[in-house]
This record gives structure tokens, C-alpha cells and sequence, in this order.
């Protein structure tokens, strides 16, 4: 094979102890976990609110966002379950930054191992803080000393339509949200799930194993094809398959980011709470599709919208809270939407 070793990185077991989650963090995340399920096995008549920034960097921004959204969470718990986005993987179409894991000072190189003690360091504070959180499962191979403190996880767009990746899902303890592909096919979308839900004989850490199926696997709608995929008939769709396949907890979680925000070619972040609340009024009409909607997720940080790093201008950086993806919703917004789909909620 065509690679240089650069260094031999230390056990995962050593990271851990390094980064330990007191066993109260452990118990919250086995109860984050059990209400997420019930949320999408309908016992739990909440919706499911992903939501925080885009990637999490820089640490000290990320942690105070999550400070912020610990008070927001403590008055909208009662009809919302929220859980930070702690997006420490970054899928690239082409190429750039693959995210603080990988490089968790952009102003240097690549340092895996730095990255691990970084990212694995601002999880347990996130977490020990009282939020459950949630990544994308980008690299499969790297996810022992991460996968454990995750409540709830995301299959990109880019990802679902791996083997890898579903067999992954399939073995996972948790809820996992599987995106609909870039290119928009429903019907490929929901053949994810089924191999999710389904059990498979693979190697995992040098064993053959067989994984028990994730009945909690369902569908992340995220646009396609610089179109939205959030309307009724998609939802109509997206339920006929899932009908034909007889998917166990028939769910959807609606990204309010990526294409589904997407006006004349251009993402316009800004309209997010608007999509969840459109989808959330259409479906007052529709009893039939409304135990089908599940939660949704929004892209947000402290500050608006998002930056440029310039390798050569450092000190041009902002560091509190502008996303250096893609662009979020900033924190007053986010909380005021947040307070306001409580209530609504509440009330249908």
C-alpha cells in the first residue's frame, strides 16, 4: 500500500483513562439513549432537536454554546429532547479540513493524536455539563474512545449508501439517523435503513461477528440535488417505503440545514426555524404523516453564519463562536426558536 507512517498512535484504553466520564455521565447517557428510542418508537411524544454548530471548534466556544444550551434545555425539556451536535468529523466533497480529530489546530498540520485528546476532552466536559450529544460516524475505524459517549448518531449523505457505514449502524447501540443520498433517491434512502435494522456477519477489531440489527435506524431527509426533500408528498413517499419494507419504528428526522435551506443555488441558514415550523403546521392536517416526524435538526452556534480560515492570517480567525463550515444560525435566534417550537409543541 502507497502510505509513510507518521507515528504509532497511543491505545485507546490510554486516551480514555486519560479523558475518564464519571459513572454519572455514563448513567446519563444510557437514559439519553433509552428517551431518544422512545421518542422514535413513539412512547416519548417530544421532538428530537439536534442542534449546535456545524463542527465543534474551537473547544472553548463549543463548551460555551453547550453552557448556553444547558439553561435553554432546563425550560423547554418538557416537549423537546435536545441533544448538541459535537461534530468532531468533517465530510469533504472534494477536499479541506476533515474536522478537530484530525487537525485540531487549523493553523498546523494534521496531529491525529493530539486530535483524539482534543476532541475526546470537550465530549466528556459536553456531556458531564448534563447534554447528551451527537456525531456523524464519518471514519468507522477510529471509533472506540467516542462511539461510548455518543446518544445519538448520523449516517451522511455521502456514507449511507456504504456497506461499511450500514454495518456500522447495524451494530450500534444507540438511535441512528441515516441521510438520504446527495443525489435524492427516497427509495435508496430507506434500503439503508433495512440494512441497518437487518443483522450481518463482518470483522469488527479482529473478530467475526454478527451484529444484532438496529431497530432504531431511520431517515434523515437533508435535501438533495439543490432541492428541499421536507414536503408532504416526500414525507408520503419516504412512508410508502418504509411501509414496503416494514421498517420497525417508522421514523423521520427532518435536517432543516444543508439542501433543504437552499434558495437559488445559495444556502440561506437563516430560514431554518421557518422550515421546522412549516413542516410542523402541514402536518396538523395530516394525522396520518405526523407520528411519522420525529424531530429535526438545525445548524447553530453562538455567531452568525461562518468564516474563512486564511493559514497565513491567523489573528484574523474569530474564535467565539463563527463557525468555519458551514454556516449556523446564531445563538439568540436559535434560543428564541427553540422557546417558541416549546411552546408550540406543547400545545398541539
Amino acid at each position: 500500500m502507497s502510505y509513510t507512517i507518521i507515528k504509532k498512535l497511543p491505545p485507546t484504553e490510554e486516551i480514555i483513562q486519560a479523558f475518564p466520564l464519571s459513572p454519572a455521565g455514563h448513567e446519563q447517557i444510557a437514559q439519553d439513549r433509552q428517551e431518544i428510542k422512545a421518542i422514535l418508537d413513539g412512547t416519548d411524544k417530544r421532538l428530537l432537536m439536534v442542534v449546535g454548530p456545524c463542527s465543534a471548534w474551537p473547544k472553548e466556544a463549543v463548551l460555551e454554546y453547550a453552557e448556553r444550551l444547558v439553561k435553554l434545555n432546563a425550560k423547554v425539556s418538557h416537549a423537546l429532547k435536545l441533544v448538541m451536535r459535537v461534530y468532531i468529523q468533517k465530510p469533504r466533497t472534494t477536499k479541506g479540513w476533515t474536522g478537530p480529530i484530525n487537525q485540531p489546530d487549523v493553523f498546523l498540520p494534521p496531529d491525529i493524536e493530539a486530535g483524539i485528546r482534543y476532541t475526546r476532552d470537550m465530549m466528556v466536559k459536553v456531556i458531564e455539563m448534563g447534554l447528551p450529544i451527537a456525531d456523524e460516524a464519518l471514519f468507522t475505524h477510529n471509533a472506540k474512545g467516542f462511539l461510548e459517549l455518543l446518544s445519538w448518531i448520523a449516517i451522511g449523505a455521502r456514507s449511507a449508501e456504504d456497506q461499511e457505514h450500514r454495518i456500522f449502524a447495524s451494530a450500534l447501540d444507540c438511535a441512528v439517523g441515516l441521510k438520504n443520498p446527495t443525489h435524492g433517491s427516497l427509495a435508496i434512502a430507506v434500503n439503508s435503513i433495512v440494512a441497518a435494522q437487518y443483522p450481518h456477519v463482518a470483522v469488527f477489531d479482529g473478530d467475526e461477528v454478527q451484529t444484532h440489527g438496529n431497530p432504531y435506524a431511520h431517515l434523515v431527509l437533508r435535501g438533495s440535488n439543490h432541492a428541499q426533500n421536507y414536503s408532504i408528498e416526500h414525507l408520503e413517499e419516504a412512508q410508502r417505503y418504509m411501509e414496503n419494507h416494514k421498517i420497525k419504528n417508522p421514523s423521520v428526522i427532518i435536517d432543516a440545514s444543508h439542501d433543504n435551506c437552499l434558495v437559488n443555488g445559495k444556502k440561506d441558514y437563516h430560514l431554518q426555524p421557518a422550515i421546522v415550523l412549516e413542516v410542523i403546521e402541514s402536518l396538523r392536517s395530516r394525522p396520518d404523516l405526523k407520528p411519522l416526524v420525529k424531530g429535526f435538526m438545525v445548524e447553530s452556534f453562538i455567531k452568525d453564519g461562518n468564516q474563512s480560515v486564511h493559514i497565513d492570517k491567523p489573528e484574523a480567525i474569530d474564535l467565539d463562536g463563527v463557525s468555519i463550515t458551514d454556516p449556523c444560525l446564531n445563538w439568540e435566534s436559535t434560543e428564541a426558536f427553540l422557546l417558541e417550537l416549546a411552546k408550540d409543541h406543547k400545545q398541539v
